[in-house]
């Protein structure tokens, strides 16, 4: 199983967009600038956010694209699923006809698969991944302080 280029740059988009959250909207320029995704590609996967009022626009000088609902009632199944993009395990796509029209033996077994990624993809908001990167950036600085310091008392 694999999520599409699809799926990761929407996700990828809307945290940036939850990174300004409250800041004002963002374009889908600087989007494409900060994440290294074309101009052209966030045109399509902006126009399915928006078909899914996952994001607003603004028109004009100033505008561009903020959140349609805070990060926190976002989940990154929200987002892979407004791009129509869902990762299905079973070769039938759920239709149960897997093997010559019939019901494969393992068919049940990729069916809960499928459901299980979805309802753990469906538990983590945009919320949750912006805290966990400011928790990996506080991590990381915290790591940092020490290693200056030994450095600096050698001297």
């Amino acid at each position: 199983m694999r999520l599409s280029t699809k799926g990761r740059y929407a996700v990828t988009a809307m945290l940036d967009l939850a990174l300004h959250e409250g800041k004002g909207p963002v374009t889908l320029a600087d989007i494409s600038i900060n994440q290294g995704i074309s101009l052209s590609y966030l045109e399509q996967l902006f126009a399915a956010l928006r078909g899914k009022q996952l994001v607003r626009g603004v028109r004009g000088p100033g505008g561009g694209y903020y959140l349609a609902k805070t990060a926190a009632e976002i989940s990154i199944a929200d987002i892979i699923c407004a791009v129509d993009e869902w990762v299905e395990f079973t070769r039938c796509g759920g239709r149960e006809d897997c093997r010559d029209g019939e019901r494969c033996l393992t068919h049940t077994l990729w069916d809960h698969l499928s459901d299980e990624i979805y309802n753990f993809l469906n538990g983590i908001s945009l919320a949750d991944l912006v805290a966990r990167g400011l928790e990996k950036h506080a991590q990381l600085l915290a790591e940092e302080k020490p290693a200056k310091s030994k450095a600096t008392k050698r001297r």
